[in-house]
């Protein structure tokens, strides 16, 4: 009986394997998250050859802008400073938003820009407070004939899963739809194009607290705001790598000292 045993245990001990299934599994992470960190270093090149071209736009001299702008190549012109001239087509400003700008909750002002010289296009105005976007609205409504202004040039910025629809007709706009605030503003029967330009405002802190607070509102800095996050993904995934990887190899050399334990 005891001879039957024996022999059985040492059958069994032979067929064990040294690498099990969790084990498999456990060795492609360290494979799987070094090929996402290596990834992540190609993205970090892109990005920053992307920021780098986009920072020598902005230092060009501002340009104007053709009486129709070719929609195809306005990819290639995004953060391009531009000057236009014309008047404000107050009656169909839109916030935008909600948006935040240093802690307060607001919007974004957007008024169609009727050009002396072509055709009208969207214009960002910039950042108004909640409690004065009606004020900032009205201040809007009082600013009449020509001006001239600087501005950036935008494309269109898609939306994520967690923004609602926009309701024109409630005058509701939670993300810029290009496309859809050209419509609101007449459309190509109009001679309105989906073009979308962010109003310069290059004052100091001071004077943008002083235009918030008084219901005007503050456009954007002219400085590339490209989100780069590459380095902290480079650093988690490959550490998550030799994690992996230090786990895997205690777990074999327990696996061979369990196998080495048992009887031959």
């Amino acid at each position: 009986m005891l001879a039957t045993e024996g022999t059985s245990q040492t059958y069994k001990a032979k067929r064990e394997p040294l690498v099990t299934p969790t084990m498999v599994l456990i060795g492609i992470m360290p494979i799987f998250t070094f090929a996402l960190g290596t990834w992540q270093v190609q993205r970090l090149k892109w990005k920053v050859a992307l920021i780098d071209e986009l920072e020598e736009k902005l230092e060009r001299e501002p340009m104007p802008l053709p009486p129709q702008i070719n929609l195809a190549a306005l990819p290639d012109f995004s953060f391009r400073k531009v000057v236009l001239k014309g008047h404000w087509d107050n009656a169909h400003a839109i916030l935008l938003g909600p948006r935040v700008r240093d802690g307060t909750i607001g919007y974004h002002l957007v008024v169609p820009f009727v050009r002396t010289d072509g055709s009208t296009v969207l214009v960002d105005r910039g950042f108004v407070s909640k409690d004065l976007a009606q004020t900032a609205k009205q201040n809007q409504s009082t600013v009449q004939g020509e001006v001239e202004i600087l501005g950036m040039l935008r494309t269109a910025q898609p939306r994520n899963s967690f923004t609602p629809d926009n309701l024109p007709d409630e005058g509701k706009w939670y993300w810029a739809d290009v496309d859809a605030m050209a419509a609101h503003a007449g459309g190509e029967a109009s001679g309105v194009q989906p073009v979308f330009i962010e109003e310069v405002f290059e004052g100091h802190a001071g004077d943008a607290s002083s235009r918030i607070s008084h219901g005007y509102p503050v456009g954007r800095s002219p400085t590339v705001d490209v989100r780069n996050s590459h380095v902290s993904y480079i650093v988690t995934w490959y550490s998550l790598s030799a994690f992996t990887t230090v786990m895997f190899i205690r777990l074999l050399l327990k696996r061979r000292q369990a196998l080495a334990r048992l009887p031959r």
